[in-house]
């Protein structure tokens, strides 16, 4: 190899110092990151304006008043009773006294079966009723003679007691026909077919003209009680020592039930019924709640938001739930004092909404920094500007 090509190559030492000045530029260009402040200004007394600057704040005054506990879930309303009508007799159907979809009392008229084979029947046997019922008399009225012949020993005892027999025998007879009238009548009333309860009708599923049977599975028509209604609704378990401390005395909880985005109540009710048993692959307990449903906005099989209320916290001191910070520290927010930030460590208690009881560290008139939370630091000068209450 020629000397010229070895000269070329860089020796060990120059390659030395070119690593140590690589170090050396990147040593320093960690400390400059390592030294800018979170909003670009540098650390120490190289910090820019903006940094020193007082940061804008909205607060919202804590309050003391009453903070309601609550449970919150999504219910099925369910009716309470759902009847499909059938007829409890064959025959032809010869009217439909109802419109789908209407409102019925109990006992209203529905439909009518023709009632001629059946006022027939009964016919017959109140005819059979009446002769075994002759007969009887005239068997009592011989009965009568034989015993004042046999007290005059005028009769033979044999003849006297196959009298008794036959008067015993037509009671019988004339039970049995008493019976046959009474079945016959109430066949006859089952041709009216009438509203077992109150409710609203469903779709009709048979005409008038159609024939008829007890058999049929269909039925005439549905119906289903609207009031008063029920909710079904499930609660997390670690919900369930608390609600039965609600519940305590058989104490009456109330339930609300909200529409879809829950602005409006659309029923208030009282928890009614409590599960016996905790579903093992939810981890959730059943409930049903009763509402009188007097305005019928609940529908059956409606899916609505459930509003449980299982006390009522009278002091409570209640902020937003959007002012609560959270950090390694634990639970805290920030207060404004003397115009300047101030970092208060809490402990929360129950929540409502988009509110939040604080049992300890704060009280009812502090100024609690609702935004602008995101530059704030202990001691960092603020101008406020007050949000409205919680």
């Amino acid at each position: 190899m020629s000397e010229s090509s070895l000269s070329s190559r860089p020796g060990p030492r120059r390659r030395r110092w070119v690593l140590a000045l690589v170090v050396v530029v990147l040593l320093l260009a960690l400390w400059w990151l390592l030294g800018r402040s979170p909003d670009g200004g540098m650390a120490g007394g190289h910090r820019g304006a903006a940094w020193d600057g007082p940061v804008a704040v909205s607060t919202v005054t804590a309050t003391t008043g009453q903070l309601t506990v609550e449970v919150r879930a999504i219910g099925t309303v369910t009716s309470l009773n759902t009847v499909v009508v059938r007829s409890r007799v064959d025959g032809q159907l010869v009217e439909v006294g109802f419109e789908e979809g209407a409102r019925v009392e109990k006992g209203d008229l529905l439909a009518r079966i023709d009632p001629r084979p059946y006022q027939v029947a009964l016919d017959q046997a109140r005819g059979q009723y009446q002769r075994d019922l002759a007969e009887l008399q005239g068997a009592r009225e011989d009965l009568e003679l034989y015993q004042l012949l046999d007290r005059q020993d005028s009769i033979a005892g044999q003849q006297l007691n196959q009298q008794k027999a036959r008067v015993k025998q037509l009671e019988g007879t004339v039970a049995t026909d008493r019976a046959a009238v009474a079945d016959a009548e109430l066949k006859l009333s089952w041709t009216r077919i009438e509203a077992p309860i109150s409710g609203r009708l469903g779709l009709r599923a048979v005409d008038a003209g159609n024939l008829v049977s007890s058999g049929d599975t269909d039925g005439l028509v549905t119906i289903t009680q609207m009031a008063p209604i029920a909710v079904e609704f499930t609660i997390p378990e670690t919900r369930l020592q608390e609600l039965l401390e609600a519940r305590g005395d058989d104490r009456p909880l109330t339930v609300d039930a909200l529409d879809r985005d829950e602005s409006r109540v659309l029923a208030s009710g009282q928890l009614t019924t409590v599960d016996n048993r905790i579903d093992t692959a939810t981890g959730t307990l059943r409930l049903k709640a009763r509402f009188e449903n007097a305005e019928g906005l609940l529908f059956p099989n409606q899916f609505v938001n459930v509003r449980l209320k299982l006390r009522a916290l009278d002091e409570a001191v209640v902020i937003p739930s959007d002012a609560v910070q959270y950090g390694s520290q634990g639970t805290y927010v920030y207060l404004v004092e003397d115009g300047k930030a101030t970092l208060r460590r809490i402990t929360l208690g129950p929540t409502e909404g988009d509110r939040v009881a604080v049992e300890e560290g704060l009280s009812g008139g502090e100024q609690v920094v609702l935004e602008g939370l995101d530059r704030l630091r202990e001691g960092r000068e603020v101008i406020t500007e007050a949000s409205p209450s919680p």
